[in-house]
């Protein structure tokens, strides 16, 4: 992340970090509060309930007669904050999940949690982080935000059902690899942007409507870049190995556009190698970047996630200028241009 914004964000996230550890002070059992810090307080940026306080700031803004504040003036409630760590419970908790369906052996470079304390414990977990979001969303934010983050689970689940039902497709069309990304990570950014925005009746429809659209298009770019570094990573930087989703035989953009582009032989090539083992497929994967660069692979997801970053950005403009807005704007960049 930038460094600029890095240091600007972070006693917001340091706020975030400390509402959360209050808000599991009272769990009785030591397992599961051990398994609850060791999956949420593990270096992750928070960067859905940054979004969540983000947006709320910037409605709150809208809404300030002219001359009557400053913009620094605004101070958050602590509600705010509490409502925001339930997008950060229901990312950790969607982590747990996803770890256990895949049998992931690390996450962000230490033991996966369910490696460190068993699959039993770590399915509760994410099982309680899911009650306690939703307690937390009735409780402070109503029927509505409750209703809308429901469906942001919704679409997640659906999503885990539709990438089950499609992994071994090897000619998987953009369509279903979207409405996959829409449905296991943009959703839920789009949710946290737009529940921002609902906080205390802070922003109007249009608004809300707007800051989704914003979420929905970062979400959706984020994973892109998260594809391109896939292959064209620093494994330094990104903490993991390169290839890792081509060796694990998943279809990712650069990779789509690339088999369904190509011609002859090169496609032959690409789709018998999908069919082989991991072994076969990880001697072969520079042969494989080179053909995804011949066809264009790369650049075009490029193009996608910078064409996605310019919606999230276009969404903005019924925004007022505000050191809140070039924040947003600064994310978005962020989200384009980072290297893990």
């Amino acid at each position: 992340m930038n460094k600029d914004l890095l240091t600007l964000l972070q006693p917001e996230a340091a706020r975030i970090d400390d509402t959360m550890g209050h808000e599991f002070e009272a769990i009785g059992n030591s397992l599961l509060s051990e398994v609850i810090h060791y999956a949420l307080f593990n270096g992750g940026k928070r960067i859905r309930p940054l979004l969540t306080v983000l947006c709320a700031s910037l409605c709150a803004i809208e809404k300030i007669p002219e001359g009557f504040a400053a913009e620094e003036d605004l101070e958050a409630p602590e509600d705010l904050y509490r409502l925001a760590a339930v997008f950060e419970y229901l990312h950790g908790a969607s982590l747990l999940h996803d770890d256990v369906i895949d049998h992931a052996k690390t996450r962000r470079g230490k033991p996966a949690a369910n490696s460190v304390f068993g699959v039993t414990p770590v399915i509760l977990a994410g099982d309680f982080l899911h009650a306690r979001a939703m307690t937390l969303a009735g409780e402070i934010g109503g029927v509505r935000i409750q209703a809308a983050i429901g469906g942001a689970i919704t679409d997640m689940i659906e999503a885990e059902f539709l990438q089950m039902q499609t992994v071994g497709e090897k000619r998987l069309s953009e369509e279903n690899y979207f409405a996959v990304l829409r449905g296991k990570t943009a959703s839920l950014i789009g949710t946290a942007c737009e529940v921002g925005g609902l906080f205390g009746k802070g922003g109007d429809e249009k608004q809300c409507a707007a800051l989704r659209l914003y979420g929905d298009a970062l979400g959706l770019a984020f994973q892109v870049v998260d594809d391109l570094l896939d292959y064209l990573g620093d494994e330094k930087k990104t903490g993991k190995g390169v290839g890792n989703d081509f060796l694990e035989g998943k279809m990712t953009l650069p990779l789509i556009h690339a088999v369904n582009n190509a011609q002859g032989e090169d496609r032959t090539f690409l789709l018998d190698l999908l069919d082989q083992e991991k072994d076969k497929r990880a001697a072969r994967f520079e042969e494989v970047r080179m053909m995804i660069e011949k066809y264009r692979g790369f650049s075009y997801a490029r193009e996608m996630a910078e064409t996605l970053v310019e919606t999230a950005v276009e969404a903005l403009d019924i925004f007022q200028e505000s050191r809140t807005r070039q924040v947003l704007t600064g994310l978005s960049q962020y989200v384009l241009n980072r290297q893990k």
